[in-house]
């Protein structure tokens, strides 16, 4: 029973989100029952303690971060986040404009990662809106540009934008990557920071692309608003 409620564990934590019960039961060729008592064993191991929690919800589990310790993993995690945040979102915005209506999944596929948070902080900046859902298996959402996303990026209509290969080679290698790379690598221990600006500029000069104008429109600071 050890076994398997390791086994049960790698599986959720590789997941990231719910897995069904009979899922784990079939794939793993054990029963309902065995898993749900592996479960059981799995919540009494991380107790109410831990900083990692087992959710039970509509016959599926899940593993998560203990709330009680929310403010704690925001303080770490949120600064880490913020520095890739726009670069993130610059893709997203850019991916969907070009390519809508597009699903997240789509948008997934086309970036190689995980869009969730991107998704979400588009929306949130009413940037992007669900404008329907695909004729596919899961009838999944679909987005579109806002009327906003012209307005904040002072675009007449979508003809206007650039061209997709060039706009996206711009976006992978920012000005803001570009400093906080520098700022990291050569600030520590500089007082007068001469060595810093220094590097800075090289970077600068080496990024090679410019994010085009239209996309400057989109800050850390919007985004920080909604993290």
């Amino acid at each position: 029973m050890d076994k398997l409620t390791n086994i049960i564990e790698a599986v959720l934590f590789a997941s990231g989100k719910g897995v069904a019960i009979a899922d784990i039961a079939e794939k793993l060729e054990v029963t309902a029952r065995e898993v749900k008592a592996a479960l059981d064993k799995l919540k009494e191991r991380y107790g109410e303690e831990g900083g990692i929690q087992l959710l039970l919800f509509n016959n599926k589990a899940q593993l998560a971060s203990n709330p009680a310790y929310k403010a704690n993993v925001e303080a770490v995690l949120n600064p880490i986040r913020e520095k890739e945040l726009t670069r993130t979102i610059l893709e997203c915005a850019a991916i969907v404009a070009y390519k809508q209506p597009i699903t997240k999944t789509e948008i997934e596929l086309l970036r190689g990662l995980n869009s969730d948070y991107a998704v979400h902080a588009l929306l949130e900046l009413k940037l992007i809106y669900p404008c329907g859902r695909k004729d596919a298996v899961g009838r999944p959402i679909l987005y579109a540009t806002t009327d906003e996303f012209l307005k904040r990026f002072k675009l007449h209509s979508l003809e206007d934008l650039p061209d997709y290969n060039e706009l996206m080679a711009a976006i992978t290698r920012t000005e803001t990557d570009s400093y906080l790379y520098a700022r990291e690598e050569y600030t520590e221990g500089e007082e007068d920071g001469t060595r810093a600006e220094a590097a800075i500029a090289d970077a600068r000069e080496e990024g090679g692309y410019e994010i085009p104008d239209f996309l400057r429109g989109l800050d850390e600071s919007d985004l920080v608003k909604i993290g």
